[in-house]
């Protein structure tokens, strides 16, 4: 059954076996305030350019060049729908979106910073702002936020400062919560679990009846260490006070998975696109993913399924994330850049497109009060996510200029505690004597 609000607009997929939470527009609208400005979802293999550069295609002329990491089809949608929006509202514009393989984005847009070229607009982890903007890849958005009368409707969480300047902007929300393939479940006999120990029964339930467990991202980048966070805090790891008995924990927890049938050890290869997929066209129990994957499901899902929170218990935490949008240092039209952000990510109506297209939530407060968003119950177990386990992202306690080096850290030592090649005592002695080194 295709879920649809009162519009008959799709918003969502399979009802499954989905708890009804109580979602309203204060809930969202609050819990944004608690978001911190990051995220990553998106990846891929193919290259955007050549000799390690991609291709500055914007000369000034009407045309707004916007770099990506997406790959998901209904991602790439959503680029393709801003466009068309921004192209249709501004006589003679046109929007060249330019894929870049998550992996190379931060390279190649400092490398062409260096150069003096590079986009127009830059589509990336919100989480790596620091790192884009302390190499002078990004351009300071302060003038134009401070006289943009929208500017109220979003929460500072969604602000990127980088030392007291603006450099870029969240126009949703994505976050982590818990997927589950309703008819198995059924199968097995079992509800959707609130607790870990619920969790591993149902896999070992779900592994016995011939299926798998579930599916994640154990890639050794920033990927994995966002979707190792939740599991890794659910041990008491914190970034403020970090601690290797709790890290150790945590990987061993998920790497018994691996052990016990229940995750595939192909994980460590996976972006978190091909995880849903997997789960997507059955036979899995579960699948931690995101928001962002709503229209995935209702495309590709021929199964009941629903949502829940991640069960993490009291200590656990989930990243709040979403792609920032900033403009490009060496643009060569900023101004017409920032009317492209304004008619897009930023506007109320543009916001609009990301939840009826990939499932993400909206920065902005009007926005979030849309019927389009209240009415959607697959959105329910994510606002409750917010208000429940929702963390900054990155950690405050991580200093800017280490942001990235820390991300890929913990993502190699999720990897290769999951793929075996570090036992998880090592993996986390590692990651802990380079966080107790930082600055």
């Amino acid at each position: 059954m295709r879920v649809t609000d009162s519009s008959g607009r799709a918003s969502g997929g399979r009802t499954g076996r989905r708890r009804a939470l109580g979602l309203t527009a204060t809930t969202i609208a609050a819990a944004l305030t608690l978001a911190a400005c990051g995220g990553g979802d998106g990846d891929g293999d193919a290259d955007a350019g050549t000799d390690g550069g991609t291709e500055d295609v914007s000369q000034g002329d009407g045309t707004v060049t916007v770099w990506h990491y997406f790959s998901d089809d209904n991602q790439v949608r959503l680029m393709d729908e801003f466009a068309a929006k921004f192209e249709s509202e501004r006589e003679g514009v046109t929007v060249e979106n330019v894929y870049v393989p998550y992996d190379e984005m931060n390279s190649k847009v400092i490398a062409a910073a260096g150069s003096q070229t590079g986009p127009d607009v830059v589509v990336f982890n919100g989480a790596e702002t620091a790192t884009l903007a302390l190499a002078g890849a990004l351009a300071p958005l302060d003038d134009y936020w401070s006289g943009y009368e929208d500017a109220g409707e979003f929460p500072d969480s969604v602000i990127h400062q980088v030392e007291g300047q603006t450099y870029a902007v969240q126009g949703y929300v994505n976050l982590l919560g818990l997927w589950y393939n309703a008819e198995i479940l059924e199968e097995i006999g079992v509800e959707p679990p609130t607790t870990l120990d619920e969790l591993e029964e149902a896999m070992a339930a779900a592994a016995d009846a011939g299926y798998e467990g579930i599916t994640l991202s154990g890639l050794p980048q920033g990927q994995g260490e966002w979707q190792a966070y939740p599991w890794l805090s659910a041990e008491g790891f914190t970034y403020e006070d970090p601690d290797a008995a709790a890290l150790e924990a945590g990987l061993a927890r998920v790497r018994g998975w691996v052990d016990n049938g229940w995750l595939s050890q192909q994980a460590v290869t996976w972006d978190q696109t091909v995880p849903f997929q997997e789960f997507a066209a059955g036979g899995v129990a579960f699948a931690e993913n995101g928001n962002w994957q709503m229209g995935t499901a209702e495309s590709d899902a021929t199964f009941e399924y629903g949502v829940v929170p991640l069960p993490l218990g009291d200590d656990g935490q989930v990243y709040l994330g979403g792609e920032g949008q900033g403009i490009g240092a060496y643009s060569q039209d900023p101004d017409l850049a920032w009317e492209y952000l304004t008619a897009t990510y930023l506007d109320a109506e543009g916001q609009l497109l990301p939840v009826e297209i990939v499932g993400s939530i909206p920065s902005r407060s009007d926005a979030a009060q849309d019927e389009m968003v209240t009415g959607n119950d697959l959105l329910q177990p994510f606002a409750e996510t917010i208000e429940k386990y929702g963390a900054n992202y990155p950690s405050p306690a991580i200093p800017p200029e280490s942001v990235g080096d820390v991300q890929l850290t913990v993502g190699q030592a999720w990897s290769a505690a999951l793929g075996g090649q570090q036992s998880p005592a090592d993996a986390a002695q590692g990651v802990v004597e380079q966080l107790q080194n930082l600055g």
